[in-house]
């Protein structure tokens, strides 16, 4: 089904790209007296030429099409700068004591491993040639790095009363419902193994074969009680909701008559229960993942009044949102502004000019 909520999509600061459905971290070599082998640094910490390449690589994805060298070299600097960012994050999260414990991470590691034999484990690690140290470093760089933004961001963040009723007030006419609505949440899965993992354990299906098996688990774990939302934040791979625990938004009667199947399937469902595991197609009729949905609530037509819990929740959460993307793009421009970075790539390209 191809739908898109109405919530806005949960802001995160930038950081390195994708490799296999699995963040990386820019990894540091020993102290040169050249940097020939070095494309930038942060505060005196090397980010190595084959890193960048590494991740450049895993950037292009599966497209049988090859950059021209101009189209290249923008692609790399783009890249080396989100690597750049993510070290800004990580060396700030250090300074405060926020870096995550080996405890945290083995926690972690726990949840992750927890759907798979210790086979399955292996060859998930070997598809994305990693081994489990560069995995147990990566969840380590994760942790702290939410536990830098709890401690910089959300603790800073309120909302009061006076501003959800002002937007309300500001707003009215969204909270009048013209039709029936569905209130949805989703888990989906998809095969691509160049699409990003987007969930909190980074946990992403390399094939057809795998996503039919990761969704077949998930959804055998609901049906013997596990949490729907608990699920979908750790092993749903859509990016827009899996941090909201699976949650679509709301989406009028018309939009899901769209997709028959879909529509039938949900239709036949109470508030709090999901569906069977139903195909994604693309634009032409193609399988490209599995999805469960679940009906949070039906809406019928009509005004929905402040008082309203879940009205009062939306409203909420919208406020949080902008108030948190506020912030971390404020503290972000904070921190750089007090890194000592060096990008020797762009004054490499400068000096040589466009190829």
């Amino acid at each position: 089904m191809q739908v898109q909520s109405i919530r806005p999509a949960p802001w995160h600061f930038p950081v390195v790209v994708l490799l296999g459905g699995l963040l990386f971290p820019a990894l540091s070599a020993c102290h040169r007296t050249t940097p020939a082998d070095v494309v930038a640094t942060v505060n005196g910490k090397e980010i190595l030429r084959s890193d960048l390449d590494r991740y450049y690589q895993e950037s292009l994805g599966e497209s049988p099409q090859k950059p021209s060298a101009v189209e290249a070299d923008m692609r790399r600097l783009q890249v080396l700068h989100q690597m750049i960012q993510d070290e800004i994050m990580q060396q700030a999260a250090v300074k405060l004591n926020l870096e995550a414990s080996d405890e945290d991470v083995n926690a972690r590691l726990t949840e992750i491993k927890a759907p798979y034999t210790q086979e399955e484990f292996d060859n998930q690690l070997k598809a994305r040639n990693l081994t489990l140290d560069d995995f147990k470093r990566e969840i380590r760089r994760q942790l702290t790095e939410t536990k830098l933004i709890n401690k910089e961001i959300e603790s800073k963040i309120n909302i009061t009363d006076a501003q959800i009723r002002d937007y309300y007030n500001a707003h009215k006419s969204d909270f009048d419902l013209i039709e029936p609505e569905y209130h949805l949440a989703q888990i989906v899965v998809t095969s691509s193994p160049s699409q990003p993992a987007g969930n909190l354990q980074n946990n992403k299906a390399t094939s057809d074969a795998d996503a039919r098996k990761k969704i077949d688990t998930l959804h055998n774990q609901l049906e013997n009680g596990d949490d729907f939302g608990s699920l979908a934040m750790n092993y749903s791979e859509d990016p827009n909701t899996a941090s909201n625990g699976g949650d679509m938004g709301l989406f009028p009667e018309s939009q899901l008559r769209a997709d028959p199947g879909v529509y039938d399937a949900i239709n036949k469902l109470k508030p709090d229960q999901f569906t069977d595991v139903l195909p994604v197609f693309d634009s032409s009729h193609k399988v490209v993942g599995y999805a469960i949905y679940k009906l949070i609530a039906r809406e019928p037509a009509g005004q929905r009044e402040l008082n309203d819990p879940r009205v009062q929740q939306a409203i909420h959460q919208l406020l949080h949102d902008g108030q948190k993307q506020l912030l971390q793009n404020a503290y972000y421009e904070t921190l750089q502004d007090e890194a000592k970075v060096r990008n020797y790539f762009a004054e490499q390209i400068l000096r040589q000019g466009a190829p």
